[in-house]
């Protein structure tokens, strides 16, 4: 999670599902919901291959086959689902689960078109972006964009991340992700657009660090 500061509407009484916790739940989470993988291989690729195993500190951790949450309708009052999204078939689906167990309340954070563009995670299905304006959360598919073509940029920028240069994304969280509180039911529409799902530009500083820290990196690998 990149932004946890945004979180702050869970009240002192508030029961909290929180989705994939990774490694680093939220230490305000009462229970998590976790994807039952058939394989470990596939579990291990879903959350990054390297990453801790995550301390629940005790809390029960539950099982679902990817459809219907196995909790009651309201069962929590408030949802956190932090980097999910993209990695699910159906987002509809999902958004429509993650309103109906929580009543429409939580958290939901995703990288962006840009993030996804450089390293091309094959386990991340869609490309997502919240319209303000429409209070839509806009997905498309990645097998409809187009940018499979470009799979060898990806496979170079993945591997600077294994190898730990992480300046870019690090110090230029805003363009890469995107993280908000929703306090009524999220709603959820697919586009056909690619401009729905790109940050604005206004995010890119006159001073930003992202050319200087996109130079950093190809100078390393001497382009």
């Amino acid at each position: 999670m990149f932004f946890p500061e945004r979180i702050q509407s869970i009240r002192p009484g508030d029961r909290v599902l929180e989705i994939g916790p990774g490694s680093t739940p939220h230490p305000r989470s009462d229970a998590f919901l976790e994807l039952a993988y058939e394989a470990e291989a596939e579990r291990l690729a879903q959350r990054g291959g390297t990453t801790p195993e995550p301390d629940l500190r005790g809390k029960p951790i539950h099982r679902y086959d990817g459809g219907r949450f196995p909790f009651d309708d309201r069962a929590f009052d408030y949802v956190i689902c932090s980097h999910v999204i993209e990695h699910v078939p159906d987002p509809l689906g999902f958004v429509a689960e993650l309103n109906r167990v929580s009543g429409g309340r939580g958290y939901i954070e995703y990288p962006l078109l840009p993030y996804e563009y450089l390293y091309d995670f094959d386990v991340h299905l869609h490309f997502v972006r919240f319209d303000r304006a429409s209070g839509t959360l806009r997905f498309m598919p990645k097998s409809e964009a187009g940018t499979q073509r470009f799979s060898p940029v990806g496979t170079f920028f993945r591997r600077t991340l294994e190898q730990g240069w992480d300046e870019l994304s690090a110090c230029n969280r805003e363009v890469f992700f995107e993280g908000f509180e929703f306090l009524s039911p999220l709603v959820a529409a697919p586009t056909d657009r690619l401009e729905d799902l790109m940050p604005p530009l206004s995010m890119i500083r006159r001073k930003s660090r992202l050319r200087w820290l996109l130079g950093s990196v190809l100078r390393r690998v001497g382009l």
